[in-house]
């Protein structure tokens, strides 16, 4: 079965992070106002989603995309990596390095990094 996490983009130009395992159901819900925090920013449009196999995975990555920074989401939604890597980094550790991404790996899979690699769970 597969599981999906989605970001959509509300009228009110913020955005909403979540999990299904029926994506098409789910969006369809959500423009009809069937979700509290969407049901009051109609409408709404999917601007980025990714498919999982297990429920678990989804939700983990759910959580830490929804307590990344604004930035950091955007740049994930352009498929920006090495910026995601790079904002996954704490400020004051981003001024010491420079433009250095030391540990950062863009090359692999996004899902499939080691979590401390992307700094997930970060602003």
């Amino acid at each position: 079965m597969a599981f999906w996490v989605y970001v959509l983009k509300c009228a009110d130009g913020s955005y909403y992070t979540g999990h299904t395992d029926n994506i098409e159901t789910r969006l369809s819900q959500h423009q009809l106002g069937q979700s509290a925090y969407t049901s009051t920013r109609l409408p709404v449009a999917i601007i980025y989603s990714d498919m999982f196999y297990d429920r678990d995975t989804a939700f983990r990555a759910e959580r830490r995309i929804k307590a990344w920074s604004r930035a950091k989401k955007e740049a994930m939604f352009l498929g920006d990596w090495q910026e995601v890597g790079r904002l996954a980094i704490p400020p004051s550790e981003r001024r010491k390095r420079g433009a250095s991404l030391d540990g950062v790996y863009p090359e692999r899979s996004r899902w499939a990094r080691d979590e401390r690699d992307l700094g997930w769970g970060e602003n």
